[in-house]
């Protein structure tokens, strides 16, 4: 059932198809070739493309979460979506929503239309609080300030609609590109040298996912202790439960997806203990961007260099992966000084910044 919102604009809860080839997925591809150009004209870049193929496990609900997704329409064309993660964390105070409509339909108020739909989901299942995370486009004007004090994010529309929406930015990430040239290769061989230096009580390994059944513990538990040991400012973070089932399931949603993931570790040789570990992956056009995805070092293995040591290996074995790959792209939070000095060293840069926002709901 469709729901009016303003003047021509209409909001339309979207039945996910079996299969996005599928003889009723039409709604669903157009959504997604919306998607796409809606976070094409936010960022001025094209690295977040997804196919409709990769984007359908992304939308779908799972065990440890509820997604919503709705269609945003104007006279009857898709120009948008509103999507609503529901967490299924013990105890969980927070849903995770965005809406993405094109810039060419703003200042109607769409968007102002669609937050107490999205609202009134986030209390349906008992939450107070809404996250977003939302990319903006570059700009010399006015800055708007994170309230850890660390980075900022352009004053801008999308800036201006979340606060008049009762957001706040609360932490702000850094958006780094690598040039995959051979001056970065030869930083990260040095960089692992004098890593190598720093954890002779660690060895690195590495596998393609899926998981080793011999890893997959010791994984799940580095996946777990993402949500717990990364900052997050005065984000609402639930500490997510991750077994070997939900890592087989994640994984195999990255398969359906046709992506290829390497994962780098370091580990404990006294204990066996996986300390520290990284994730590059890539879609199915292997001339594309790369991705570093999770990076994490538990808080009780740091001072060993072994965030230089998993990055760096990952980057020089990754040759073998997708030796085509022109640019790696990373997102760290800007008071993650560890992190981001190890980035610059290996030769990122930052290309834009990524707000994290947060409203309490009364």
């Amino acid at each position: 059932m469709s729901i009016a919102l303003t003047s021509g604009a209409s909001l339309h809860p979207l039945v996910l198809p079996a299969r996005a080839d599928a003889a009723d997925a039409g709604e669903f591809r157009e959504l997604s070739r919306v998607r796409n150009a809606v976070y094409r004209e936010l960022t001025g870049r094209s690295e977040q493309d997804l196919t409709p193929e990769a984007l359908l496990p992304l939308l779908r609900s799972r065990p440890e979460r509820t997604t919503v997704v709705w269609a945003v329409r104007v006279d009857g064309d898709i120009v948008g979506r509103a999507v609503v993660d529901i967490p299924h964390e013990e105890g969980s105070r927070v849903a995770i929503a965005s809406v993405e409509i094109l810039p060419r339909v703003w200042g109607r108020g769409i968007g102002r239309a669609v937050a107490p739909h999205i609202e009134a989901v986030v209390r349906q299942h008992g939450r107070t609080v809404i996250q977003n995370w939302t990319e903006q486009q570059a700009s010399d004007g006015r800055r708007l300030q994170a309230r850890t004090g660390f980075g900022s994010v352009p004053d801008d529309h999308v800036a201006r609609f979340l606060a008049r929406q009762g957001f706040s930015l609360e932490q702000v990430y850094r958006v780094s590109r690598l040039d995959m040239a051979p001056s970065a290769v030869e930083r990260a061989e040095a960089l692992l040298r004098e890593a190598e230096g720093f954890s002779t009580d660690y060895r690195v390994l590495q596998w393609m996912v899926p998981t080793p059944a011999e890893h997959l513990d010791g994984y799940a538990w580095l996946k777990s202790r993402m949500s717990t040991d990364a900052p997050s400012a005065d984000l609402e973070t639930d500490e997510e439960t991750w077994d070997a089932d939900r890592l087989i399931a994640a994984e195999k949603r990255i398969a359906e997806m046709g992506q290829t993931v390497q994962v780098t570790a370091a580990e404990h040789i006294a204990t066996g203990e996986l300390t520290a570990f990284t994730e590059l992956g890539i879609g199915p056009d292997f001339h594309g961007t790369t991705h570093q995805h999770d990076t994490l070092v538990l808080k009780e293995h740091r001072g060993h260099r072994l965030g230089q040591l998993v990055k760096s290996a990952a980057l020089l074995s990754w040759r073998d992966v997708a030796p085509d790959s022109p640019d790696l792209i990373t997102y760290n939070a800007e008071e993650n000084r560890p992190m981001l000095s190890i980035n610059e060293a290996m030769g990122f840069v930052p290309i834009a910044y990524e707000g994290a926002w947060k409203k309490e709901l009364t």
